[in-house]
């Protein structure tokens, strides 16, 4: 390697948040990791880690020289990658955090297309929920987040941006699966609901849509799965508030029906595909990228035609 192991051992440290898990996930001894930390730390004049009882925290010093090592280890990565792309055309490697839903949804099908097509393509799928979703690309830890409701943050660049709406999961045998169109919000809470449990972005969507109505609502289960949602739909426990690329499967499969709301009743959640500002997007990258917005496109305008969604401008432009 060309960068010295220090580098490794405080990123892992970081990560870990101890010397002793670092150690056991590097392979090598304590007292070297701990070494290097006092070294590096004596030559910096400054603290990396604040020592805690139960462990390390990085200081503000150490926020900066993290940044900085993961910004050099990913760079040399990104190296390797080219190198071996001399000899083997289309290797690489791509890493990405999705929300709980989008990882339970469409994600896992449009990673298998493009492993398929790309078998010497290897992914690194994390999972996260909505409020921090964006702390990992800010990190550096992974290259590409997709979620929703991701707010305008610095140091993230929009690759790519989709107005999805939420509605009513119902099953198939109910008799609002059976209308056609929009359903009216009065209707739905005439029966049971399942729903996103509190402190979730897709609850506070769902508040918001039921926040003018003059009754409180009690759902029946509530929980932070998508597709405990979907299985208690199914079970007829209640119906639930999902946006439908939640449940294009089921809907697909006869399982589930996915129904929008009345157009003053509606909420829309924004899903984006961000990056790093700072951050270039190496091949392996740019080629999954490209070939996500083509997946999802595809699918935007099979939902488009239902109905589901309302017409959708053209995605970001990509920018390396």
């Amino acid at each position: 390697m060309l960068h010295s192991r220090k580098l490794q051992y405080i990123d892992e440290i970081a990560r870990c948040g101890s010397i002793r898990k670092a150690a056991a996930r590097l392979n090598v001894a304590s007292s070297a990791i701990n070494r290097q930390i006092l070294a590096l730390e004596e030559e910096l004049g400054a603290q990396i880690f604040e020592r805690l009882p139960r462990g390390l925290r990085l200081t503000a010093a150490g926020e900066l020289c993290i940044e900085h090592i993961r910004d050099v280890l990913k760079a040399y990565d990104k190296l390797e990658t080219r190198v071996r792309g001399l000899k083997m055309p289309q290797v690489g490697r791509v890493s990405m955090i999705s929300t709980v839903g989008l990882a339970a949804g469409p994600l896992p099908e449009f990673i298998a297309r493009f492993v398929e097509k790309h078998p010497r393509m290897r992914i690194q799928l994390a999972i996260d929920g909505a409020t921090t979703t964006a702390n990992p690309v800010l990190s550096g830890e992974v290259d590409l987040g997709i979620g929703f409701n991701i707010p305008a943050t610095p140091g993230l660049r929009t690759l790519a941006t989709f107005d999805i709406p939420i509605g009513v999961v119902l099953p198939p045998d109910h008799p609002l699966a059976g209308e056609e169109g929009p359903v009216d919000l009065a209707k739905v809470l005439q029966e049971p609901l399942v729903l996103a449990q509190p402190g979730m972005s897709l609850r506070t969507m769902i508040n918001l849509i039921l926040s003018p109505l003059p009754m409180s609502v009690e759902p029946v289960v509530e929980t932070g799965a998508p597709e405990t949602l979907r299985h208690l739909v199914k079970r007829g426990t209640g119906l639930t508030f999902l946006n439908p690329l939640d449940v294009i499967g089921d809907c697909r499969r006869g399982e589930l029906v996915f129904r929008p709301l009345v157009e003053s009743q509606r909420r829309h959640q924004p899903m984006k595909l961000f990056a790093r500002a700072r951050a270039t997007l190496d091949t392996a990258t740019s080629l999954f990228v490209e070939f996500l917005l083509g997946e999802l496109g595809a699918l935007v305008e099979e939902l488009e035609a239902k109905g589901h969604v309302p017409p959708q401008r053209q995605p970001t432009e990509l920018r390396s």
